[in-house]
């Protein structure tokens, strides 16, 4: 059976619960990072979701800016039956747009779904370390993603098994 088409919007207030259920199960199967849903409505505006012509929430991720020229793809889910029928593309699509309006140059990501993000021009950042001066500036940040751009010891119980990579745009 052929999926609906599905759009991408900017989220609201009301999907946080929608966003909360599909990011529950990945959480669960150590996924991705569980987030509070007092963060997740502080940071509503960072979202995006896609849904179907019914309105349903199929899908969600989030662009996080970290500093003038990089920021991070965060929360990126899809329903486990939406996989593989472009709803990632087009969710990372429209953070890639929204990345590029604010006037960043590069974006982050620390993901599982290595291949995902390869196809779409993430590569492995290895051992990259920024220059020291901005390395000073981003080290005073308290952001978890900040630190796990940085590889920094205090948040390596959440960087195990990932993958930090990095996209110029």
């Amino acid at each position: 059976m052929t999926q609906p088409p599905i759009t991408v919007r900017r989220a609201r207030t009301p999907d946080v619960p929608k966003i909360v259920d599909l990011v529950e199960p990945l959480v669960a199967r150590r996924i991705l990072l569980g987030k509070e849903r007092v963060d997740l409505y502080g940071a509503v505006q960072e979202f995006r979701v896609a849904e179907t012509a019914d309105g349903t929430v199929v899908g969600c991720g989030a662009l996080h800016v970290m500093w003038e020229d990089l920021g991070e793809i965060r929360t990126l889910a899809v329903g486990d039956e939406w996989l593989g029928h472009g709803v990632g593309h087009a969710l990372l699509a429209a953070l890639e747009s929204d990345a590029r309006e604010l006037g960043l140059s590069r974006l982050f990501c620390l993901t599982f779904e290595v291949s995902f993000f390869g196809r779409h021009g993430f590569e492995d950042m290895g051992a990259e370390i920024v220059d020291p001066e901005l390395y000073a500036e981003l080290v005073r940040s308290h952001d978890e993603g900040v630190a796990e751009f940085l590889d920094l010891a205090r948040v390596k119980q959440n960087t195990l098994g990932n993958t930090r990579m990095l996209k110029v745009l």
